[in-house]
C-alpha cells in the first residue's frame, strides 16, 4: 500500500516538474523555405521551360514562395506568354526581384514582372521599353511591315499587358505607355507609379519586407512567411541550359559555318569521317538553335554558298572564289537574324556581333586558303601511290629476270618483272614502267 502511494506521488511530482519547465526550451519552429531561380538573358524556349518548371517545383515542394531574380532585355513573345500564364495560374506566391544594380526588365521582361504577385527592383535598375522593336536594325514595325501590321502587333501587345496589370492591381496606364511609347523608368519611379511594390538592394531584404503581407493565390488570400527564409536554388536541367545557350545569334552563325566546312571537307576528302561527323552534329545543333531565334532561311543559304565557294577555291585556286566566299559569309551573318519578327520583344535588337562575325569568317576563309595551298603543294609532288608511284623506284632481283619473266623486290613487295636482258639474282634494278601487275625493269649500273 505504501509502495503504491509513493508511486502516485512520484508520478505527480514528475508531472509538476514537466509543467514547470520554461517554454524557452521548446523546439523553435523551422525557418520558412523559399525557392529561388534566375532568368538571365533573353526569354527563349530554354528559359521558358525553366521558369514554368520552377513554378511547378516550388508548389510541389510546398515552399512559401518562388523568388525569381530577373535581368533580361526581353525575348520571344510566345515564350513570354507561357511564363506569364504560369505565373498568373501559380498555386504558390511568385515574387520577382529585378537585380542586382545594373539589371533591367526590358520589353518582354515587363510582362513577366507585372505578372508576379509582388515585384521589387534594386536601385540602379530599370523597367520598360516594351514596344515591339525587333530585328537587326531595331526597326519599328510600321517601317518594316506596314501600318496595318504595326497596329495589329501593338494592339495585341497592349491588350496582353493591360490584362496582366489589371489582374495584379498595377498601373494599367503606365503598362500601356510602356508598349505604345516604349516608356522606361528607373526603380524609384517604378515604385512611385505603382509598377512595383518595393525598392530593395538585395533579395534578402525584399523577402524581409514581403514577410507578413497578403497576396491572392488562385482565389484565396495567402500571408507570406519569408523573413529569414532559407533559399533553395532551383537550377535548370541540362536540356534547358543547353537550349538557352544555343539561342544566341553568334552561336547559330558559328554552328552553320562549322557545319558547312565539315561537310565540305568530308565531300572533298572522303573517308576522313571526323569532319563529316562534326558537320552533321553542328548542322543539327544549328537547326535546333534556329527554332528558338528569328533566323532568315536566305541568310543560311548565303552562309552555305559562301562555304561552297571557299571549297571550290581548293581546286581552282583563283583567289576570286575565295574572296566571294568570304563576302558571302559576312553578308549571311549580317542578315542572319530577321529584321522584323513580331514574335520578339527586345529593347536591343538581335544580331551577330561584328567582333564575332568578322574573325570567324576570316578564320574559315584562312583555313580554306591554307588547305588550297597544301593541296597545290601536294599536286606538285611526285605521285607515290598506284602504278605511277612505282616508276623510278629501286629494287632487287629475287629470281633471275629475263625477257620471259622473273621476280623482283620493290617498295617492300614481291613483283613479277621482265627485263630486256637477263639479270641475275641480287642485281639492283630500277622500274621503268608498269603494265598490269608486271614491272619492266633495267639494271642499275654501279
Amino acid at each position: 500500500m505504501g509502495g503504491s502511494r509513493r508511486s502516485v506521488w512520484t508520478v505527480l511530482l514528475l508531472g509538476l516538474l514537466l509543467l514547470g519547465l520554461p517554454t524557452s526550451h521548446a523546439a523553435s519552429p523551422a525557418p520558412p523555405v523559399v525557392s529561388r531561380c534566375v532568368l538571365d538573358g533573353t526569354v527563349d524556349a530554354g528559359s521558358r521551360a525553366f521558369l514554368v518548371d520552377c513554378v511547378r517545383r516550388a508548389h510541389e515542394a510546398g515552399h512559401q514562395a518562388l523568388l525569381v531574380r530577373l535581368d533580361t532585355p526581353g525575348g520571344e513573345l510566345e515564350s513570354t506568354r507561357d511564363i506569364v500564364r504560369a505565373f498568373l495560374g501559380a498555386r504558390v506566391p511568385v515574387l520577382v526581384w529585378v537585380g542586382p544594380s545594373g539589371a533591367r526588365a526590358g520589353s518582354a521582361g515587363v510582362f513577366i514582372t507585372l505578372a508576379s504577385h509582388l515585384a521589387a527592383m534594386a536601385p540602379g535598375t530599370n523597367i520598360g521599353a516594351a514596344h515591339p522593336v525587333v530585328g537587326l536594325t531595331g526597326q519599328d514595325p510600321e517601317a518594316a511591315g506596314g501600318k496595318e501590321m504595326a497596329r495589329k502587333i501593338e494592339n495585341d501587345a497592349v491588350a496582353f499587358v493591360e490584362s496582366i496589370a489589371k489582374q495584379r492591381g498595377r498601373n494599367v496606364e503606365w503598362a500601356i505607355r510602356a508598349v505604345r511609347q516604349s516608356e522606361s523608368v528607373p526603380a524609384e519611379k517604378a515604385l512611385a507609379l505603382n509598377v512595383i511594390e518595393h525598392v530593395s538592394p538585395t533579395q534578402e531584404s525584399f523577402l524581409e519586407w514581403a514577410h507578413g503581407r497578403s497576396v491572392t493565390v488562385g482565389d484565396s488570400p495567402v500571408t507570406l512567411r519569408t523573413a529569414n527564409a532559407q533559399l533553395v536554388e532551383l537550377r535548370p536541367s541540362f536540356s534547358q541550359r543547353f537550349l538557352h545557350a544555343l539561342a544566341q545569334p553568334a552561336v547559330v552563325y558559328i554552328l552553320f559555318l562549322l557545319a558547312g566546312l565539315g561537310l565540305a571537307i568530308e565531300l572533298t576528302h572522303p573517308g576522313l569521317f571526323v569532319p563529316g561527323l562534326i558537320g552533321v552534329v553542328c548542322i543539327v545543333l544549328a537547326l535546333l538553335a534556329s527554332s528558338a531565334l528569328p533566323v532568315r532561311a536566305g541568310a543560311i543559304v548565303l552562309l552555305l554558298l559562301g562555304v561552297a565557294l571557299l571549297v571550290a577555291e581548293l581546286f581552282i585556286t583563283s583567289g576570286l572564289l575565295g574572296a566571294a566566299g568570304l563576302g558571302l559569309l559576312v553578308l549571311g551573318g549580317v542578315f542572319l537574324v530577321d529584321r522584323f519578327d513580331p514574335e520578339w520583344f527586345l529593347d536591343t535588337p538581335l544580331h551577330v556581333p561584328l567582333r564575332t562575325m568578322l574573325p570567324t569568317a576570316v578564320f574559315v576563309a584562312g583555313a580554306a586558303v591554307f588547305l588550297a595551298f597544301r593541296a597545290a603543294e601536294t599536286r606538285r609532288k611526285p605521285q607515290l601511290a598506284g602504278d605511277a608511284g612505282l616508276v623510278g623506284e629501286l629494287g632487287q632481283v629475287l629470281d633471275t629476270v629475263s625477257p620471259s619473266g622473273g621476280e623482283v623486290f620493290v617498295h617492300g613487295e614481291r613483283w613479277a618483272a621482265v627485263s630486256s636482258i637477263p639479270l641475275p639474282a641480287g642485281a639492283r634494278v630500277v622500274v621503268r614502267r608498269v603494265e598490269g601487275l608486271t614491272l619492266f625493269v633495267d639494271e642499275v649500273k654501279s
